[in-house]
């Protein structure tokens, strides 16, 4: 590997210290702080890493995690808390610390500032870093052992900081670790190396030729406004910079990227390739898969394309294995009439949530059998495959080989009492289906028998080396979720093992290979190549995204649960080949959504899904808004009736919508639908300084695909808007005299404009709603683009639409209604037409609740005997109360008279 770096560079303090510190072997070349290293970049980037493959890192935070996951030092000690906060501290440093240093540093070194004029500018960082040492207590910033956190932490400050000495004594905690980074032997190596009187020099001939500090460095850490705190940092100049690009109007924008049909790479373009976790046919998707998968994944490729990237979005239905047959046999069709039919019931159900795929394909097709069997003719032919007889659990009852997913029973690790057979959902741990305590089929419910079968093997442990080569790079250069980041290691550090790839069933896609040619592949080395098949059958250049990493990113969009297979199984398919495959860039996972206090369940008709969304009244982008809204991106969320409720009418109602028909409708009924002439003042100007930055903010947000964030960033946008009306009553000034009306004009006339950006904005979220904000407002679609520039695109003279309401209240009698439709109530097999279903199905459901009762008693005397919360023991009870009453009326008593009997032996 080859460093190139350059005397003076902040970034090269960090990158050199990390090579020094993790003793990582690399080839030293110094260059101009203006060298043009790395070929395709637009604008010079020093430090820079050229790999061995001829790839280039060029962000120093990302080098220095390279070199710390090259060594291990960290990766295999961290846990999942450890891995989320160094994550959040990396960003921090590149949105916060970073660009305030940087300003520091410029006002320093070319205008010669010095003491609290240059520390002021850095306080409120300097502040934080000490806070977050002294709540961890530790003497490093994320635990006992120095990381790569530490390294760019220390390289970022040390150019202002020096030995650490105009620390005041408020910062004593940031200022001892500070000066323990100092003594560090590759610290002092690197500054003696790097910081020199030359060096320094450079970097002042280097900053004057820059323009001045940017609003890059005055975004908040988080996303509740802070409009005092930034705008009191912004100088006037800045504040000018902001009005003189507004002014120049649509003519700042570039012309929204129109690709050609079928889509495919371009040269000189950012290509992106997103796909979602392919759904099973079988399953009706409830509003945790919609919102784990395919809407997070449309929201960013709808906000891909509005930033002008060369964007193809694929997805489709995963069709073969066990489940589809159980369900052709429980409706009496053929497994690929099951999966016709179903196919059908998703495409419609994504079609009405307005899920802009460029391409919704399925795994039953030649080009899947074709490219499965060839990826899978090249692993054998490298010498990837092992053939081992494995036992298995067989139904004698259903006379079939059972499929993981179609045993269940108590896990072996963690004893979680519904563990699939491939995986427990409550530890996480992998399975095989023997290992499970009391298995039962879950189609009989009959206990299975363990017999010997022969299977083909994917040599996991031969390709680890390849695997985490590749995994280091991948998860230092791309954003990888912290749960994916630390799922993905645990595997690694667990010690790869053999995985299975074969299976005995009928219905999937047949391995040709003698000896075996009566099983199927296994579903999951099955089913991730059909993202390739897909492609491959919406076009025969499928090649040019599939087999092109030098110019294509792949974002994939699962939940959790999928992340070993897409990291790691998948990964090593494609490695294996020898072939040069597009391989994951960025992985992103979300936690699980649970329905109110519990989980979607079809069966027991607890939860919305994705059929009945559509029946309950409320518009698809309201339900996007919301799932959005609540998305599961760090930890487990839950979608709740009043909380819909509640965003709904303060969020969209009352603030987005509110704002909107505000500003639409006064140019409509005080300037006869023509945008008002405008005449900006300084208080009008810090506007839209406050404005571009929470545009930029929500741009940087979606790059790195926190998207429930981002959304935060529209909601502000639409709260100033509102403040900025009530401040100045325009509906007042409209009255008086001729300079009152003037300034109704330039109000009116801006906050219209405000709404035009929101149009452009909220589309990832709420298409349809950003779609009728325009047509009332009269904006052409050419304005559809997004820039880190907030400009005027509505200019004096104007003429916009009729503009109505966009949203509507929901009324607390509705929601409740919703409430009991979807919790639990409409349990038609059993409730609602017990004479139209035969005796066994009734047993059958008698015997879930009377587990289901029996578990929520034990769980409500434990509660009790551990002396737990009143409110928590409250709602237990409550719960057992509900399903006790399911089960009468399930075994047909009546449940008034069950609870007056309970009460009198009470």
């Amino acid at each position: 590997m080859k460093l190139f770096v350059s005397e003076g560079s902040p970034g090269g303090l960090k990158v050199l210290a990390a090579a020094k510190a993790t003793d990582t072997p690399v080839e030293l070349q110094w260059v101009p702080h203006e060298a043009p290293v790395v070929p395709f970049l637009s604008h010079p980037r020093v430090p820079a890493l050229l790999l061995k493959e001829g790839s280039f890192l060029f962000s120093p935070n990302a080098i220095c995690q390279y070199f710390f996951f090259l060594s291990g030092k960290e990766t295999s000690d961290f846990t999942q808390a450890q891995s989320s906060f160094a994550n959040q501290l990396f960003e921090w440093e590149a949105t916060e610390l970073q660009p305030a240093v940087s300003a520091a540093l410029y006002h320093h070194v070319v205008q010669g500032k010095k003491g609290e004029e240059v520390l002021g500018i850095v306080q409120q960082p300097l502040n934080y870093i000490d806070q977050t040492l002294a709540k961890k207590n530790t003497p490093y910033l994320n635990g006992d052992a120095e990381s790569a956190v530490d390294i760019v932490f220390w390289g970022a400050l040390f150019p202002l900081l020096q030995d650490g000495t105009v620390l005041p004594d408020d910062l004593k905690v940031l200022r001892n670790w500070f000066q323990n980074m100092n003594l560090k032997e590759h610290c002092k190596k690197t500054v003696e190396t790097v910081w020199t009187r030359k060096g320094v020099q450079e970097l002042k001939a280097y900053l004057q030729k820059q323009p001045g500090p940017t609003l890059a460095f005055e975004m908040p850490a988080t996303n509740e406004p802070k409009e005092e705190e930034s705008l009191q940092r912004l100088s006037e100049e800045e504040i000018a910079v902001v009005a003189e690009v507004w002014s120049r109007g649509v003519a700042a924008l570039p012309k929204p990227w129109k690709p050609q049909q079928p889509v495919v790479p371009m040269e000189g373009m950012r290509n992106v390739l997103i796909t979602s976790a392919l759904p099973y046919v079988n399953n009706v998707p409830h509003l945790g898969n919609i919102i784990g998968c395919v809407l997070s994944a449309d929201t960013f490729a709808r906000y891909s394309r509005l930033r002008n990237w060369n964007t193809l979005y694929l997805c489709g239905t995963d069709e073969y294995g066990t489940a589809t047959e159980t369900k052709a046999m429980e409706e009496g069709l053929s497994p690929q009439e099951i999966c016709d039919k179903y196919h059908v019931v998703h495409a419609q159900i994504y079609q009405w949530f307005n899920i802009s795929f460029d391409y919704f394909g399925r795994t039953t097709t030649p080009h899947q059998t074709r490219i499965a069997q060839d990826i899978f003719q090249r692993l054998l032919e490298h010498d990837y495959l092992l053939t081992e007889t494995v036992d298995q659990l067989k139904c004698e009852h259903c006379d079939r080989f059972l499929a993981d997913r179609f045993v269940e029973g108590v896990c072996p690790f963690c004893n979680y009492e519904e563990a699939r057979g491939d995986q427990c959902d409550k530890c996480g741990k992998l399975i095989n289906a023997t290992e499970l305590k009391n298995p039962l089929c879950k189609v009989c419910q009959k206990t299975p028998v363990v017999k010997p079968s022969q299977h083909l093997f994917l040599d996991l442990p031969r390709l680890e080396d390849r695997l985490e080569k590749w995994l280091t790079l991948s998860q230092s250069t791309g954003d990888w979720t912290p749960n994916a980041r630390f799922i993905s290691r645990a595997w690694i550090r667990d010690g790869l093992k053999p995985r299975c790839i074969t299976r005995d069933l009928k219905w999937g896609t047949p391995v040709p290979l003698e000896g075996f040619r009566d099983k199927v592949f296994y579903v999951w080395f099955d089913a991730p190549i059909g993202y390739l098949s897909i492609a491959a059958n919406y076009s025969d250049q499928w090649e040019k995204w599939w087999k092109n990493p030098e110019q294509v990113e792949l974002y994939n969009f699962m939940a959790k649960d999928n992340v070993p297979f897409h990291s790691v199984v998948f990964p090593c398919s494609l490695l294996g080949t020898e072939e040069n495959y597009t391989l994951v860039s960025h992985l992103i996972a979300t936690e699980y959504l649970n329905y109110e206090d519990g989980k979607f369940s079809k069966s027991r008709g607890v939860g919305v899904f994705g059929d009945m969304a559509k029946d309950t009244g409320i518009p698809a982008d309201i339900w996007r808004f919301y799932l959005l809204f609540v998305r599961p991106e760090s930890q487990d969320s839950a979608f709740s009736w009043n909380d819909l409720m509640l965003k709904n009418n303060s969020e969209l109602l009352n603030n987005l919508g509110n704002f909107i028909n505000r500003a639409g409708s006064f140019v409509c009924k005080f300037f006869g639908g023509h945008v008002p002439e405008m005449e900006l003042n300084q208080d009008d100007k810090r506007l839209l300084a406050h404005i571009t930055l929470e545009l930029r903010q929500y741009n940087q947000l979606l790059e790195k695909v926190r998207i429930r964030d981002a959304l935060r960033s529209i909601l502000s946008i639409s709260r100033h808007g509102n403040q900025y009306l009530q401040v100045n009553e325009p509906w007042k000034r409209i009255k008086g005299n001729d300079a009152d009306r003037k300034r109704a004009g330039t109000v009116i006339g801006v906050a219209v404009n405000i709404a035009a950006l929101l149009s452009v904005m909220v589309q990832p979220y709420m298409p349809s709603v950003g779609a009728a904000i325009q047509r009332q407002l009269g904006i052409p679609d050419h304005y559809n683009v997004v820039t880190d520039d907030f400009v005027c695109t509505l200019p004096t003279g104007h003429q916009i639409g009729t503009v109505t309401p966009l949203f509507q209240k929901l009324e607390s009698e509705q929601i409740e209604n919703l409430r009991k439709r979807f919790g639990g109530g409409q349990l038609e097999d059993f409730l609602l037409k017990p004479k139209q279903k035969n005796v066994a199905g009734a047993e059958k459901g008698a015997k879930v609740l009377q587990e289901e009762v029996a578990k929520q008693d034990n769980y409500v005397r434990q509660l009790k005997a551990q002396k737990a919360e009143k409110k928590q023991i409250d709602a237990a009870v409550s719960k057992l109360t509900e399903l006790q009453k399911q089960l009468c009326l399930v075994e047909g008593k009546n449940p008034a008279l069950q609870a007056s009997k309970g009460k009198v032996k009470k």
